[in-house]
This record gives C-alpha cells, structure tokens and sequence, in this order.
C-alpha cells in the first residue's frame, strides 16, 4: 500500500456546482493547480504553526451532500503500520466496484499516481482534496465538475497494493487527515456538517519527522544473516522481524534495506 513520504481560512463550501472550476478552486489552496502533481501544498499552510482550529464546512443540505465512496468496511486505518505511516483509510471492495465521488467538486488528477496506481483526485471548495486510489479504471477526466456520489472509477488493486481496495485519503491544503476523525463509515454519513481542524490534527507530522531522525537501517549483503545482522547492529532476531513484518525463515535479498531500530 501508500505511505507517507512527506516530511515537509476555510472557503464556502456551499457554492452550486455550476459554479465550480480550477481557478476558482485555485484560490482556496494558495492559487495551485495542476493535473499532473498528484500531490500539491499550499506554501503558506503550516500546520506546525496553526494557532487557531479551521472550520471545514463539509456538507450544507440535501443538495450539498457527504456520500460513502464505497460500502465497504474500513481494512486499515489512518496511522502507524508498524515503521511506517500510512496517510488515508483502506476501503474494502470487488475489482469493478463502483468508487463515487465523496464531496461535490473539480476533478484535479485522474491518471496513474505511482504507487497509488490509477488514482483520481477531487478538490473541493473547502480547502479539501479526497483521492481515490488503486483503481483498475477511472471513469473521469481532469477538470471535470462531480457531484458527490457521481461514478469516478471502478476498484481495483494497481500500483503498491496486495489485493483489491480503495485506498481513500483526505488533505486539506495537501496535508492528510483522519477521514474517521469526521466521517462515520460504519453509518455512511458525515459526523458533523462541519468539523473542525486543529494543530492537534497535524500532530503525525511532528511524529513522523521524529520517527525519522530516530530510526536505522541496514542494507543486506552477501553472507548476512538475521543472527548476523541482529549482531552488527546491536539489536536481536526478535525485534528485526517485528520492525519489518518478516519472519525468521524469511529469505533475505542482498540490497533489501532493512530497519534495525
């Protein structure tokens, strides 16, 4: 699956869809567009310096509404897996399930996302971006205007996935939330119209850059051994398994990078 490498004022959201477009949605994510960058940030957003929460106005009506991408249950969260982080939700489903838009919005990147493999991407007049991964096709171009609930793909398991999925993430202004922190995927519905983002929204950020300056690895060479590897690097075959989800018969393949702390 995808993880996250990135170490690095609200809008309305009630507008009609007809009045959606790129340069207006432009505007709520620091004038950046693109339909090639899969990822964009807007320069002055740091959440490391929020001082004041955000108000995201996620759903205003029955015309404006929140709608599940997929009714599959939740098969991995939003969080640590083991060394590394995972940025979204993973979604069950069929390869061909029908993957619809969550929010009314402007499609931005709707084409193959590296390890996301076919990977669309909708901005909202929120400040939000949701994308939708793992697709074995996408159903919708860039630039298109979508209403939530529209048809955007169909499931699949392209790019880094073991089976079929949708990887689903949410970002405001190119930084990943919790989509559980304001969505209820077991009922399929928004907690809240509105929600409300703070530092302590962003606190993986920090976490990840910590986790980062403390962790080490080792690349595999010819003769190693776990036992031998456990010994070089201070550590034990117990630990070197569970930091990378190996077992002790696992055949190791020289120039694997292998995290021992």
């Amino acid at each position: 699956d995808v993880y996250l490498g990135w170490l690095s004022e609200a809008t309305d959201s009630t507008k009609a869809i007809n009045t959606l477009s790129p340069d207006s949605l432009s505007k709520a994510y620091g004038g950046v567009w693109s339909n090639e960058i899969l990822f964009l940030f807007d320069k002055d957003f740091d959440p490391s310096k929020m001082e004041d929460s955000i108000m995201i106005v996620l759903q205003d009506s029955a015309e404006h509404p929140y709608f599940q991408p997929v009714p599959g249950v939740i098969t991995s969260p939003f969080g640590w897996r083991r060394w590394q982080f995972h940025a979204g939700m993973d979604l069950d489903l069929d390869k061909g399930d029908t993957v619809r838009a969550a929010f009314d919005g402007v499609v931005r990147f709707a084409k193959w996302g590296s390890g996301y493999g076919n990977c669309v991407v909708i901005r909202h007049s929120n400040g939000l971006e949701t994308l939708y991964g793992h697709l074995s096709a996408s159903k919708v171009l860039a630039n298109q205007k979508v209403n939530a609930g529209d048809v955007i793909g169909l499931g699949g398991s392209t790019g880094r996935s073991t089976g079929p999925h949708l990887h689903f993430e949410v970002r405001y202004k190119g930084a990943p939330i919790n989509p559980a922190s304001f969505i209820d995927f077991e009922n399929k519905c928004v907690k809240n119209d509105t929600c409300y983002l703070t530092k302590k929204s962003f606190q993986y950020v920090e976490d990840v850059k910590i986790a980062a300056g403390t962790m080490k690895y080792y690349s595999v060479k010819s003769g190693d051994t776990l036992s031998k590897i456990a010994l070089k690097t201070g550590t034990n075959v117990t630990a070197l398994c569970r930091l990378n989800g190996i077992k002790t018969t696992t055949i190791l393949q020289i120039g694997k990078v292998l995290r021992v702390r």
